[in-house]
């Protein structure tokens, strides 16, 4: 990957004046190691008239694929040759960015210790990037670097000469010139701008993301006209994180206009008190609650029956002490939303012989089950048919027979003190039913009783004086005298 940045100079204002800016001698070249290969600073031409610095970055491409854990370009699940075969070491990328960013970190920020008077000063600034995918053809390239003040000019480079009727490829041949930025503002409109065009980053997208965007964004990015579309892309089209830059932005836009700082902006509320700050959501409560009575029964192979989209699948894995993990869920949906929430195509090896994934009914018995330490059915009974759950009943507690069994349900008592919740109606359109304490507790004492478990019960959220707790958890566990009715049990 190459790209140049040219400045033009008078003996007074000499265009060598650029090495102090980017902190790199005209004189010298030097090589810098990144995690993806060598990026290398010369100066094809330096003197008081025209001054240019060259930055090539050499892409080793066995560790770009040993950093994707060899499932190609940032760890994507491309297709086995595309690892070797691809635009990688060529085309401007976020690889590029990153090592801008790097290579030229005080330059980005507009320090120079030798000249301080140099970085706010605009000069002739030339930058050329011979390849640039820019998936949005050349009227985005203008539209993206027109608004900061670049003269744009675009040429696309043709598939192939020899056959100009196959037409024009996906890159192009970019020139900005301008006469009234600064170094470092050039420098950050390509750090952003870059990946932006790629519409791709190398590496996994974290929520710092976000703070690295506005801080290379900080002056141009909250007016500019694409704003939703660099922001978008810049973040891997995440929602969340796009969502939570763009309230920022519009933070510092209105702060700007108003001529103030963000912070006396964004006081329309004040610190939180102790009280609010305890306040946990449920399903985290539940889990917690769920996670602690898994560790006290010293379970190290467990299974999340009903998983869903992965939650607690997710939270057991942060703890060593669990071993195995199965996840089982009748909707292949949830089973693949719940793979994307655990990032198993990224997972390292040894992390992902932890957790297994697969679809199942609780409806019918299970050999998969069987040889497990715990087993979990965490808010999903009220989502079966009251005829069916005998059948549920002996495939869990008859034939899998986990030595733990925590079954959390809600307690509809507790609906009264729900205030958006209409009376008589429960809390999910799916749920087939929902119990009081008493029912819950009569329905677990005699599935105890059938399969020679022993039961006790747990409150889980605020337990009301009156109604008791949101949620109601039964912990059973297999009582060694077993069965007290066998024939019972294998009737049910």
């Amino acid at each position: 990957m190459f790209l140049t940045l040219t400045t033009t100079g008078t003996p007074e204002r000499p265009a060598t004046d650029l090495g102090y800016l980017l902190h790199k001698h005209p004189d010298k070249a030097q090589a810098f190691s990144t995690s993806y290969g060598t990026a290398h600073v010369v100066y094809p031409e330096a003197d008081d008239q025209r001054c240019t610095a060259a930055l090539l970055l050499e892409v080793d491409a066995v560790a770009l694929v040993r950093r994707g854990k060899g499932k190609g370009r940032g760890g994507a699940p491309d297709a086995a040759l595309a690892q070797y075969v691809n635009d990688r070491p060529y085309a401007a990328s976020s690889l590029l960015a990153v090592a801008l960013s790097s290579v030229f970190s005080s330059a980005m920020k507009g320090t120079c210790h030798a000249r301080p008077e140099l970085p706010a000063e605009p000069r002739p600034l030339r930058v050329e990037v011979p390849a640039l995918p820019a998936r949005g053809g050349a009227e985005l390239v203008r539209r993206l670097f027109e608004p900061l003040g670049w003269a744009v000019a675009v040429e696309p480079v043709a598939l192939d000469s020899e056959f100009p009727e196959w037409g024009d490829s996906r890159y192009v041949r970019l020139v900005l010139e301008s006469q009234a930025l600064t170094v470092a503002e050039a420098l950050r409109h390509l750090y952003v701008l870059l990946p932006v065009l790629d519409d791709a980053k190398h590496y996994w997208v974290a929520p710092d993301e976000v703070d690295k965007l506005l801080r290379a964004g900080e002056g141009w990015l909250a007016e500019h006209p694409e704003q939703k579309l660099i922001t978008s892309r810049y973040l891997s089209r995440r929602w969340s994180l796009t969502r939570q830059a763009m309230e920022r932005l519009e933070l510092v836009r209105l702060a700007e206009a108003d001529d103030s700082e963000v912070e006396e902006i964004d006081n329309a509320v004040g610190a939180e008190t102790e009280e609010e700050q305890r306040l946990t959501p449920l399903a985290v409560q539940r889990r917690d609650a769920i996670i602690e009575a898994l560790q006290a029964s010293g379970a190290t192979r467990v299974l999340d029956l009903g998983c869903g989209q992965g939650q607690l699948v997710q939270a057991l894995l942060k703890d060593p002490q669990f071993t195995q993990i199965t996840g089982v869920d009748v909707s292949m949906r949830a089973l693949t939303i719940a793979s994307r929430r655990l990032k198993l195509d990224r997972m390292g090896e040894r992390q992902a012989s932890r957790v297994t994934l697969f679809q199942g009914s609780l409806a019918y018995t299970d050999k998969r089950l069987k040889g497990y330490d715990a087993a979990v059915l965490s808010e999903v009974i009220e989502h079966l048919d009251l005829p069916r759950l005998p059948a549920l009943e002996y495939a869990v507690f008859g034939a899998a027979r986990p030595r733990t069994v925590l079954v959390t349900t809600p307690n509809v008592e507790y609906n009264v003190r729900w205030e958006s919740l209409p009376a008589g109606h429960v809390r999910h359109g799916d749920h087939r039913f929902e119990w009081t304490r008493e029912e819950f507790r009569a329905w677990a004492d005699a599935v105890a009783e059938r399969h020679g478990y022993c039961v006790r019960f747990v409150p889980v959220g605020p337990d009301d004086p009156e109604v008791g707790p949101p949620t109601q958890m039964a912990v059973f566990e297999i009582d060694q005298a077993g069965p007290k009715n066998e024939k019972e049990a294998k009737a049910a």
